[in-house]
């Protein structure tokens, strides 16, 4: 069983998502939100014992669209997928696939080496990994005495 946090705002937007596309099916479309018509991606974060691995699913995104930087332990992704023209004796009965571009930034623990960070795009899916740095390793002080030897006696008297 997975543990997910309950986002009540974002079921709120799923909910205002779907209305929308309802609506757009009877010809009416609706106001977007503000800010344009950004659109949610959604990302798996796994963590293993050398690295930590991003899945971010990008169905229909150009690869050279896609956009990825780490600055100051914040990872970011931005990318847009444009709308399909239609011609003059086309048009569209349902739309659902969004367009638009979308961002996103995930703040990185300080474990993550970024000078070896690797991308890759396969089948719609971005794979981002991130090696783990090596962790700084204990360094044991010694504790010296001062003042002379001392001698404990740890024997019982009766």
């Amino acid at each position: 069983m997975v543990m997910q946090r309950w986002e009540p705002f974002r079921e709120l937007r799923q909910m205002e998502d779907t209305m929308n596309r309802l609506w757009r099916g009877f010809g009416w479309a609706p106001a977007v939100r503000e800010g344009g018509e950004d659109w949610n991606i959604l990302i798996d974060v796994i963590q293993r014992a050398d690295d930590i691995v991003v899945k971010a699913s990008l169905p229909g995104v150009d690869p050279d669209a896609i956009d990825v930087a780490v600055e100051d332990n914040v990872l970011t992704l931005r990318a847009e997928r444009k709308a399909e023209a239609v011609g003059d004796q086309e048009g569209y009965l349902i739309q659902e696939r969004p367009t638009g571009s979308f961002y996103r930034a995930l703040r990185l623990p300080e474990t993550v080496n970024a000078e070896k960070i690797e991308c890759s795009y396969d089948n719609g899916v971005l794979t981002i990994t991130m090696p783990k740095a090596e962790e700084k390793k204990r360094k044991q002080i010694p504790v010296k005495m001062t003042g002379g030897s001392r001698t404990v006696d740890a024997s019982s008297k009766k």
